[in-house]
């Protein structure tokens, strides 16, 4: 059960043509900065992921997926670090490294090696599932409101009941909700502007004509984060609920979990969007269940092995009961896996199989690789 060899191998899997925006529109989503270049300058889909296979000395094989623009050296170190470590005494709850955006990664592939060396599902080491089934949403980015109606169109039909919309204040969000019922009656919005309303006097101004049509699910991350007294009152004055985004993945702007309890002793919100590891984002669950909260789980639009463990710790969050972020497959031109994650919308399934309980297709990664590197002892 020694940790004998890690491999890396970094890949660049490009958006379907149309998913992100609307032809004409090119507002990128990566929130963070990629070197020199300032956040939302660069789009997700051109920035590096990174695949792990970490390989035990009784030859099992984890699987890990790192987060957008990832750094080598840190890779490295944390590899060098874990190299030898025997898995029967790692503490999985807290792992001998540092914490940073590429902790979860290795939290990955260890618990899923782990897991299967146990015979059981990953879901089963968070304590077993308290549904089989995650519910999720579909996704767009910036889209103009005349090619909006036939794209909801396509995904209500498909069996799709909620639409997440990035958002910012070029967007005309009333324009956009109006075209949805018209063109899907039955499907909710959520609407995420990551804090780019700037002001609460520009979330009033949209909360009113957004209640009147009446299929919003939430608002996310409205304004920004710190202004939790301006998150309470934009609460008090609207039926549409106030969301929360608690990203411990964006550890370099000092997101943390302290800020869900904070949020709750301040009255500010109705639920959260969550994304985490998996001893971290069950930790925020039992943060918001016992605060009778609901939350989802969120991404940085990931390929398969991240959007497994996500179902893995939605299936046993019990407050995860709003639609999670798991479309992935619908956004990027491959997952990486051998066979998808079962997908019946408004649901993905748990898979049955141990540890994550999903292959990585070979020829995918080699298709997409840019780089790789192998760290042994």
């Amino acid at each position: 059960m020694q940790i004998k060899r890690f491999v890396a191998t970094e890949v660049i899997v490009p958006a379907n043509p149309g998913a992100i925006d609307s032809p004409g529109i090119n507002r990128p989503l990566h929130q963070l900065a990629v070197g020199a270049q300032p956040g939302y300058t660069v789009q997700f889909d051109a920035v590096p992921k990174l695949i792990l296979e970490m390989e035990l000395s009784n030859g099992i094989v984890g699987l890990g997926e790192f987060y957008r623009d990832h750094d080598w050296k840190t890779v490295a170190a944390l590899a060098e670090a874990l190299l030898g470590q025997d898995l029967d005494t790692l503490c999985r709850q807290s792992l001998p490294i540092p914490w940073c955006r590429e902790y979860d990664g290795f939290e990955c592939a260890i618990w899923d090696a782990y897991a299967k060396s146990q015979s059981l599902r990953v879901v089963d080491l968070l304590g077993g599932p308290v549904r089989d089934k995650v519910r999720i949403s579909a996704w767009s980015g910036h889209r103009y409101p005349e090619d909006l109606g036939a794209y909801a169109r396509r995904y209500a039909e498909q069996g799709y009941d909620c639409l997440k919309l990035k958002s910012d204040l070029r967007d005309d969000v009333v324009a956009w909700c109006r075209t949805v019922a018209e063109y899907a009656p039955k499907m909710k919005v959520i609407i995420d502007p990551n804090q780019r309303w700037v002001h609460p006097f520009e979330v009033r101004q949209r909360l009113d004509a957004l209640r009147e049509i009446g299929n919003v699910m939430c608002l996310e991350d409205p304004i920004p984060r710190w202004m939790l007294v301006e998150y309470a009152r934009l609460r008090d004055y609207s039926a549409i609920p106030i969301v929360l985004h608690v990203s411990l993945p964006y550890v370099v702007l000092g997101q943390r979990i302290h800020e869900a309890v904070t949020a709750i002793q301040a009255n500010a919100v109705d639920g959260f969007n969550f994304n985490a590891g998996l001893a971290n984002f069950q930790r925020m669950d039992h943060i918001a269940h016992a605060a009778n909260l609901p939350c989802w789980h969120g991404s940085e639009l990931d390929l398969g092995i991240l959007e497994a463990m996500y179902v893995h710790s939605c299936a046993a969050a019990a407050s995860c009961i709003w639609p999670s972020d798991i479309f992935g497959r619908l956004i990027r031109s491959h997952d990486l896996l051998k066979t998808p994650l079962e997908v019946k919308p408004p649901h993905v399934s748990l898979p049955a199989k141990s540890g994550l309980g999903i292959e990585l297709d070979p020829d995918a990664v080699i298709h997409f690789k840019t780089d790789r590197k192998e760290f042994s002892r």
